[in-house]
């Protein structure tokens, strides 16, 4: 795959040669032809195209609006304001705002159509955590509304899925005319006014997609329906942006998912500067442009590694090792999908024993992979001074606490997140959050950090905390009383389908990787002195 560079969101954006692109004649030119379907016959060669050189954000201009037939539609009176549906979203088609009544009733006065108007204001809610909290204090409330953009929704029902219990949100047809009324809404919600900084609560940290600095991630990217991948990436710049600014962000990726479907050209997602280097080689990339911007004053800017888990557990291994060992204040994230799903989804050494793709193929001997599972975070806290954490993203909490002590730490840190696949893992598009949490209650993918600035000791430096029953072999659940463990998680993907009978008995194989999974949690307990 050739190299890829996406140049900041200026109006006019200087390249690495030099040249200048002006931002809306790209847009015109050559997003608008790709949009018309003209492109291939009409689109002129030049320099830019040449290079693969695409500006940011240009996601922005795609319409996937006629990929699905439902949409999510918000029930106002059920919503608490909790932000689950817009963190997890994997195409920034779901956003939040925060708005002070009298500067919203303004608005809607400005709606001739009565009709109109009333279904404007039927979006918001009257929230405690956003009104009723606020007004005890005397600090004024806020009414708390959601919004889809219909041109970025591709129907995932991940939104759904995360509201939960909540009951919210629901999916219904699109049918005639319901594009247009939520253009005109996403139009509304867009005009008004960014959410005040008082009603973003700095423990609550999921509040950060309030603030427009941290949507980073505009959506219009190529990824699958409810992509884990994509809500890992849109929550890390969400949290790097929130506290750095736009532009004091950098990417490296590797090639993988992520370079793919965020670079089919023209369209782009990053609001940052990006840069995509081959799969094996993204640290070293990284290592060079750190030095140089560490010679150019830039310390304080963030870089970040992308990668999947064959890019940093297998083939890119030795020179992400090599990064850490160098000390140089670089951050990965890793997504963690165990398996090469860009290439067609063989296993990585990522994978789960016995999990059925490509090169380890389910048979009649060999009932498919053979090899354990490679620990990536546990290897790297044996590298000195390196920040580690493992999580997810259904742990928000614990994600974005991660990803914002990776950011402080001044040396190496590591994000290892649980990021489904659906495709090849076998399961529901609206699915990636539930198989995330239960990876971790079933001690499959248990969530953790290793920070060396919290002692001399391994036990002083890990925290298990996020996960359940930290002390015990097994989280039980309180509403069955049954253990929770590898078997309970593989009995829902269809990765591991044909390790089951007819009558729902596991094979041999999954005895031993629930086995291997247990063997595997005692070592971080005994490593976070809790064994």
């Amino acid at each position: 795959m050739s190299h890829q560079m996406i140049v900041p969101a200026d109006k006019l954006a200087t390249d690495i040669r030099l040249n200048v692109i002006d931002i809306d004649d790209f847009n015109n030119r050559v997003v608008g032809q790709y949009n018309e379907g003209t492109a291939e016959k009409g689109l002129d060669a030049d320099d830019q195209l040449a290079r693969s050189v695409i500006p940011a954000a240009t996601g922005a201009l795609r319409d996937f609006s006629y990929i699905a037939p439902d949409i999510p539609e918000l029930i106002a009176e059920n919503c608490v304001g909790c932000m689950d549906c817009v963190t997890q979203c994997p195409d920034t088609a779901i956003l939040g705002k925060v708005v002070e009544p009298a500067t919203l009733e303004e608005s809607l006065s400005r709606i001739a159509d009565e009709t109109e108007r009333k279904s404007m204001a039927g979006q918001w809610a009257i929230t405690t955590k956003y009104f009723t909290v606020l007004e005890k204090k005397g600090l004024g409330g806020g009414k708390f509304g959601i919004f889809i953009d219909p041109t970025k929704c591709k129907g995932c029902a991940e939104c759904v899925d995360a509201c939960g219990d909540h009951n919210a949100l629901k999916m219904i047809p699109k049918g005639d005319g319901k594009i247009d009324w939520y253009k005109t809404a996403f139009n509304f919600y867009r005009n008004l006014p960014e959410t005040p900084k008082k009603f973003i609560n700095d423990k609550a940290l999921a509040d950060m997609m309030l603030a427009e600095r941290s949507l980073l991630y505009v959506g219009g990217a190529g990824s699958c329906m409810g992509c884990g991948e994509a809500t890992a990436l849109r929550m890390m710049l969400a949290a790097t942006g929130f506290v750095y600014g736009k532009e004091n962000i950098g990417i490296v990726a590797s090639t993988g998912c992520n370079t793919v479907y965020t670079s089919t050209y023209p369209y782009n997602p990053y609001q940052t500067a990006w840069t995509n280097s081959l799969f094996e080689n993204a640290p070293a990339v990284a290592m060079g442009i750190r030095s140089r911007w560490d010679a150019m004053g830039w310390q304080n800017k963030r870089l970040w590694i992308v990668g999947g888990d064959g890019a940093m557990n297998d083939i890119g291994f030795q020179s992400l090792s090599r990064m850490m060992a160098s000390g140089m204040d670089i951050k990965v994230i890793v997504l963690d999908t165990q398996v090469y799903s860009n290439t067609g989804g063989q296993t990585s050494t990522s994978s789960f024993k016995g999990q059925d793709a490509k090169m380890s193929f389910h048979g009649s001997v060999i009932q498919g992979k053979k090899e354990n599972r490679k620990e990536l975070a546990t290897i790297c806290m044996m590298h000195k001074d390196v920040y580690v954490a493992q999580t997810t993203c259904s742990h928000v909490n614990h994600f974005y606490k991660a990803i914002m002590e990776a950011n402080e730490f001044s040396g190496p840190a590591i994000v290892n997140v649980y990021t489904t696949c659906q495709p090849e893992h076998g399961v529901g598009d609206n699915m990636a959050e539930h198989q995330a949490r239960l990876a971790a209650d079933s001690r499959s993918f248990p969530v953790f950090i290793y920070d060396p600035r919290k002692g001399s000791k391994i036990k002083e430096r890990l925290s298990l905390a996020g996960n359940p029953n930290m002390k015990d072999d097994w989280y039980v659940n309180p509403k069955t009383g049954e253990a929770v463990d590898f078997i309970t998680f593989a009995r829902t993907e269809g990765r591991f389908a044909k390790h089951f009978d007819k009558d729902g008995n596991a094979s041999a194989v999954m005895a031993s990787t629930r086995q291997e999974r247990l063997e595997n949690w005692h070592i971080l307990q005994e490593l976070a002195g809790l064994r």
